[in-house]
């Protein structure tokens, strides 16, 4: 099974299956990191359910979500169907449905390790960013939880910050960081007793200015 097709079965059900996963301090993480400001226009790339959208929302920011699972999206759209600062777009992180230079902000939250090439989706989201704009990644530090690659059908089991730190850098982007959001993801394994708590981190950088 894919990601999408796993997300597609899912759909109905992933924002209680989320809340049990993560906690809000990833959302108010990765806006503060941002320095989110009203009327900016943001990306939410691979948006879910629209956990990190909702509060973008709430800043006054205007969202492109994007995922590539429609019955996804359509959660989204019964969930903020009377706003209308919000446009759902079908497609995946490593080629997104943006034009060049069109968001303020991009955010990709526990996106990144369903990813086949995480630097392509980096420069993607890089891509679609103004100058000036900022691309904030929340995902997994690297863990040896085997079960979700079965079960989540994850591709990846987290990352060295290292690595999402140099690939920012070969993206274009300065002012680069990569902390943590201090607290932890937390995953019960479906078929053994077995529990993963894996530490999240938020990284950032900032598009350079043309001249």
């Amino acid at each position: 099974m894919s990601s999408k097709e796993f997300f597609d079965r899912v759909a109905q059900d992933w924002d209680e299956m989320r809340e049990g996963y993560f906690s809000e301090d990833v959302m108010e993480s990765a806006l503060a990191v941002a320095d989110v400001r009203k009327g900016g226009i943001a990306a939410d790339i691979g948006a879910g359910t629209g956990f990190i959208s909702q509060g973008l929302i709430r800043e006054g920011l205007r969202v492109i979500a994007v995922d590539q699972s429609e019955a996804i999206l359509n959660e989204i759209k019964r969930k903020f169907g009377d706003v209308d600062t919000i446009e759902c777009r079908v497609g995946n992180a490593e080629d997104l449905p943006i034009p060049d230079e069109t968001v303020d902000y991009t955010f990709a939250n526990m996106c990144l390790h369903h990813v086949e090439r995480p630097p392509v989706a980096i420069r993607e989201m890089t891509r679609i960013l103004k100058p000036g704009g900022r691309l904030v990644i929340t995902d997994a530090d690297e863990h040896e939880f085997q079960f979700l690659r079965e079960e989540h059908h994850d591709r990846w089991l987290g990352f060295k910050r290292s690595d999402i730190k140099a690939w920012f850098q070969a993206a274009g982007l300065t002012d680069v960081g990569v902390g943590s959001v201090g607290s932890c993801c937390e995953v019960q394994s479906n078929c053994c007793d077995e529990t993963a708590s894996i530490g999240i981190f938020v990284a950032s950088g900032e598009k350079g200015v043309s001249t």
